[in-house]
């Protein structure tokens, strides 16, 4: 099995989003030159503020006031009906339910800047990377769908068609892997699985009741194994696959977790865990409801001063990586199970990037938005009419996040190593959705 290093990707695209929408983060945290460097955020404090200092001991603040997430009066719950979008994100779910997004499930850049930030304390940097790279890949490039396609965008923005949403943009969003909902091609649906949870579930039992990050990467490894194990068409695509992958295992604990005076840092148990997956029952005999994830009463979102940023991200997916290398990996199954090829850097490159340079200086930046940047056309011209728009965004973006990195200039990307991965195939043909 071949190894590849795409590494963080996600951090890449941040910064260079940030570019065309400056006003969004003009308070935060910009980009790094690595992920150990000291950087600001908007009050002051280091951009990653607890992270070194937590092996001394240092925890970060609790104010209850500040932390406390109502889901009571105008945040109280409500299910979704049939015209509503809901899909693979437990916690938009959750926000749709509970009015930090408009409750159709359709939110623009700034519902979902300003959603995250009020319901889990997600830093702006994140939060207006999704946000943006939603719009574009699923959406009008100024809102999007939480869940399937949204009639009210039909036709806006040059689009081919209506846009998919989250729940229809495999690989392009969404991708295999997931902690609890199913690879698309291996159950026909994207929807959750009552297997995975109860997994999840159970390893957060015989931590002591609690869903760490230790627990998270043990169930990643098992997940990426059993992808490979079931999933013939298995793929992990440069962003969705090595990126959103690994933010959809650190967000459970850096969000779902309850904070207090106790526990600042915040601890997961079963119950929280259940309220966010809308799940029911006792163990093992779980029932889910898609759709109708909740905010937990009593419950407590990160310290202001220690909202979730790109360089906490950092830290939390390399700490993951460093344990099981094959998380690091682009490639996929060929079409039968237990196929998994991996794609060298070098080959996919020209030589640009290999596998011993990306782990020098910025390379392992530049390798993720030179190479988002070189997929995109593929991608977009599937999307819209006329890609100029949606690439130019992109373009101008990259451009401005990579000046003064001494990035390897890449020119061109062989995507045809892609093509062995029935997988990437599919890329342009529609995903599937549930509401």
């Amino acid at each position: 099995m071949k190894s590849s290093s795409s590494i963080l990707p996600l951090l890449a695209l941040a910064t260079s989003l940030a570019s065309a929408f400056p006003r969004y983060l003009s308070q935060a945290f910009l980009h790094p030159r690595s992920a150990s460097e000291g950087r600001t955020i908007s009050n002051g404090l280091p951009g990653c503020p607890f992270v070194k200092r937590q092996a001394a001991g240092v925890t970060p603040p609790f104010d209850a006031k500040q932390q406390y997430v109502s889901n009571a009066g105008k945040h109280a719950f409500v299910p979704p009906s049939g015209s509503d979008r809901r899909g693979p994100c437990p916690g938009l779910n959750a926000m749709a339910n509970h009015g930090y997004l408009p409750h159709n499930g359709v939110g623009t850049i700034e519902d979902l800047i300003s959603g995250t930030a009020e319901a889990f304390g997600m830093g702006i940097d994140i939060a207006t990377i999704l946000a943006i790279y939603g719009a574009i890949f699923d959406g009008d490039l100024k809102s999007f769908s939480i869940g399937g396609p949204a009639p009210s965008l039909l036709g806006l923005g040059g689009l081919l068609g209506e846009p998919r949403g989250l729940s229809g943009s495999h690989n392009k969003y969404e991708g295999d892997g997931s902690p609890i909902y199913g690879d698309l091609y291996q159950y026909g649906n994207n929807l959750p699985q009552v297997s995975q949870f109860t997994a999840l579930y159970k390893l957060g039992q015989d931590n002591e009741d609690s869903v760490d990050l230790d627990v998270l990467t043990k169930f990643r490894l098992q997940r990426f194994e059993q992808s490979i194990a079931e999933n013939p068409y298995f793929f992990l695509a440069p962003f969705s696959g090595v990126i959103v992958t690994s933010a959809a295992y650190t967000f459970i604990y850096r969000f779902m977790a309850n904070k207090s005076a106790e526990n600042p840092e915040g601890r997961l148990n079963g119950e929280t865990l259940k309220s966010f997956y809308a799940v029911t029952g006792d163990y093992p005999n779980f029932t889910i409801t898609p759709g109708h994830e909740r905010f937990p009463g009593n419950w407590y979102k990160r310290n202001p001063v220690d909202y979730y940023t790109i360089p906490y991200f950092i830290e939390d997916a390399l700490a993951m990586d460093i344990q099981h290398l094959q998380f690091l990996s682009v490639g996929g199954n060929t079409g039968t199970t237990n196929s998994f090829v991996g794609v060298e850097p070098a080959d996919l490159t020209n030589g640009v990037f290999n596998v011993a340079n990306l782990l020098e200086g910025n390379n392992a930046f530049c390798f993720g938005t030179e190479l988002i940047l070189q997929m995109a056309p593929d991608i977009l011209s599937g999307l819209f009419h006329d890609i100029t728009k949606a690439l130019g965004t992109l373009t101008s973006a990259v451009g401005n996040a990579t000046l003064g990195l001494s990035c390897p200039q890449l020119t061109s990307i062989d995507k045809d190593l892609f093509r062995q991965f029935p997988g990437y195939t599919k890329l342009n043909s529609n995903g599937m959705y549930y509401n």
